[in-house]
């Protein structure tokens, strides 16, 4: 287990923060007694308005995540500005592409859902490094731990997350830096807002709040756990799928079939 992390008078950063569970993480971290958060996101408008509405310690930037040199120059900016940074939280997230998807598809949730988490590893953490602390905070999802049935460019990259976030974490710990994955199921965010019964995520159950999972996020991270599970049932999926891997895959197959049912009742 990692070492806990202090939220009081620190400086944080909020990729995807323009709405969905980035707003809640945002907002918590102000309310933890941060000193400073970045909200950030592509849409300068929409973060803007943001940070108006979480008050004086909320600053507005906007950048694409998933441009190296943007967020390279970002990083810089806001050490400069505000200090240094002690939390990124790498959060930023799409939903593309149905079935296999198209190359597309691939590219914009490779880019987004694992290269973002390589470059601000890259720009910031010799920099947490020469200080001896920082800590990163990598948005995965429960599909990167399980099998998202809808799309396979979401759940595949964000496999790729979750083992990124394994790795850095190993890597680093000596360095003084932390790193934890942040792992929900659905949650009501404009992302899932056309989800019904013939979505897969609706197999895990009732969706949470933005604001439950910025909850157990602080949880986590004054006890410097790694795995952060706001639906904590999906720990049991998981080990359920290592320990007998055919007979997980048997019951995704009737799962699967299950929604293909819906959905023909519905066409």
């Amino acid at each position: 287990m990692a070492e806990a992390f202090a939220i009081p008078a620190t400086t944080a950063v909020v990729t995807g923060a323009a709405g969905g569970i980035g707003r809640a993480l945002a907002e918590r971290l102000i309310s933890e007694g941060a000193a400073r958060v970045v909200v950030t996101d592509r849409d300068p408008d929409a973060v803007k308005a943001v940070a108006a509405e979480l008050g004086e310690r909320a600053h507005a930037m906007a950048f694409d995540v998933t441009d190296e040199d943007a967020v390279a120059s970002a990083v810089e900016t806001i050490e400069d500005t505000h200090g240094a940074i002690d939390l990124w939280c790498s959060n930023a997230g799409v939903a593309r592409g149905r079935g296999l998807g198209d190359d597309t598809d691939w590219d914009m949730s490779w880019r987004v859902h694992v290269l973002a988490h390589i470059y601000v590893a890259r720009a910031l953490f010799p920099r947490m490094a020469e200080r001896g602390r920082g800590h990163l905070l990598v948005t995965a999802s429960a599909a990167g731990l399980l099998t998202q049935l809808d799309t396979a460019p979401y759940s595949v990259t964000k496999h790729g997350a979750v083992a990124l976030a394994e790795w850095l974490a190993i890597r680093h710990a000596d360095e003084g830096i932390n790193v934890s994955c942040l792992c929900p199921q659905g949650v009501n965010t404009p992302m899932t807002a056309g989800d019904d019964g013939t979505s897969a995520t609706r197999l895990g159950g009732a969706y949470i709040e933005p604001e439950d999972v910025a909850e157990s996020v602080v949880a986590a991270l004054h006890t410097g756990r790694f795995l952060i599970l706001p639906h904590p049932e999906a720990a049991d999926y998981e080990l359920r799928r290592v320990t007998d891997r055919d007979r997980w895959i048997s019951g995704m197959r009737r799962a699967l079939a299950k929604i293909r049912g819906a959905a023909a009742q519905r066409s």
